[in-house]
């Protein structure tokens, strides 16, 4: 599939879940960009990098977009975070890990669990990221030029 298809079908499952999230309707654009820049992220880095690395980076860069749009819109950073790490979430390979287990195949499901446990962890990693740097970044005094 092409970039553009992995990025609109990205921004309609974030933005789907901001509604099923009651996101504010003016909110609902913000929560796909949010989930698209994310996925966006993860698709072009997942070639060059593994999948973990590539979660990191994109839950880093929906948490950075995710304080911006709450900064701006004045709403929560939740509302966008959770909406943008939906594309992330590796729902698809615990389902096959639960499969395999119930089939009795504990060698496939073991390592697709472990799996899909080290991208669950990649994507928590990844807003604490953006949250401290937010927090460096608030700390850091902002000196204006002097006037002339």
């Amino acid at each position: 599939m092409s970039l553009v298809l992995h990025c609109l079908t990205s921004f309609v499952a974030a933005a789907a879940f901001g509604i099923l999230f009651n996101a504010p309707k003016r909110t609902l654009l913000q929560c796909g960009i949010s989930g698209m820049l994310g996925w966006a992220a993860y698709y072009l880095l997942t070639a060059p990098f593994n999948t973990i690395f590539a979660t990191v980076s994109a839950t880093f860069i929906v948490g950075l977009v995710s304080l911006i749009f709450a900064r701006v819109y004045k709403e929560p950073v939740i509302l966008f975070s959770v909406s943008g790490i939906i594309p992330l979430v590796p729902g698809g390979l615990a389902y096959d890990a639960m499969r395999n287990f119930v089939e009795n195949q504990y060698d496939i499901a073991v390592q697709l669990a472990a799996q899909a446990f080290l991208i669950s962890g990649s994507i928590a990693i990844g807003l604490i990221l953006s949250e401290v740097m937010n927090q460096i970044a608030k700390s850091i005094p902002i000196r204006r030029a002097p006037r002339l």
